[in-house]
């Protein structure tokens, strides 16, 4: 996949003037990279840097011990390999955020077949809700790691407990389309957000949630944002979606419903 285009300017604490889409994480990453080890300063959201520096230590720290780390991520011993990620974090390459997860979200997303106007876009418009780094803008290089919103580091805590005073307050003042997960939604609050359920309508009318092809229809939606020159806010964003192919309703004051 090529690298996504990084615009310079107005990206150091998402100051660039478009709204942010927040997207979920994927628990798979792909490997490798061609960008240098981790840079804390060629991350967006300087300000996050601090609790950024403290997981990274204490999630390298915990690699050390490969059985305490499958425990507390949740592996199995095949997946010992994930541990080996994260004793690596400081000197592995990177990826921009976009490239490095994966997964049906992100496969719908389909960076690789958008043009590099639209990647320019994506770069912008779109971040990911991390459990290690917090939040993520597309173009951001990270290396590959694992960690999910529900792990607890045994010592730091829970992950909601040390990013929520200071990832929600960074988040205040930008217009955000939320696509998080609960997990990460958990991580930081956005009462001001836009928000958009994926839901499935029966004969009757009546709708229900979708789980199961739940980001897919979201990475659908990101790519629909991306490819339109629109600006998306809430006043054009069913536009925005119904040019893509895709049914947007409001269900609410700043809600909305994707209809599958």
């Amino acid at each position: 996949m090529k690298a996504v285009v990084r615009r310079r300017g107005g990206v150091a604490g998402l100051g660039c003037p478009f709204v942010l889409v927040l997207l979920p994480p994927s628990e798979t990453k792909a490997a490798g990279g061609d960008g240098p080890p981790l840079s804390f300063e060629a991350l967006s959201m300087p300000e996050l840097n601090p609790v950024r520096a403290k997981l990274v230590d204490a999630l390298a720290d915990l690699a050390g011990d490969v059985p305490a780390s499958l425990a507390v991520l949740g592996l199995s011993e095949r997946q010992s390999d994930e541990v080996a990620r994260n004793a690596a974090l400081r000197t592995s390459p990177t990826l921009p955020a976009l490239s490095r997860y994966t997964g049906v979200l992100y496969d719908a997303l389909d960076m690789a077949s958008l043009t590099r106007v639209e990647r320019g876009r994506a770069a912008e418009r779109l971040a990911v809700a991390s459990a290690l780094f917090g939040v993520v803008q597309g173009a951001d290089p990270i290396p590959a790691y694992r960690l999910s919103g529900g792990n607890v580091l045994p010592s730091v805590g829970p992950l909601g407990t040390l990013w929520r005073p200071v990832l929600t307050p960074a988040l205040a003042g930008r217009e955000i389309i939320d696509l998080r997960s609960a997990p990460y939604s958990s991580l930081a609050k956005i009462p001001h957000a836009i928000t958009v359920k994926v839901v499935t309508e029966d004969g009757s009318g009546r709708r229900q949630a979708v789980s199961h092809f739940n980001k897919a229809h979201k990475g659908l939606l990101a790519r629909a944002i991306v490819r339109s020159r629109a600006v998306p806010q809430v006043r054009n964003l069913v536009k925005i979606a119904t040019n893509a192919g895709l049914r947007l309703e409001p269900a609410g004051d700043r809600h909305f419903e994707l209809v599958v």
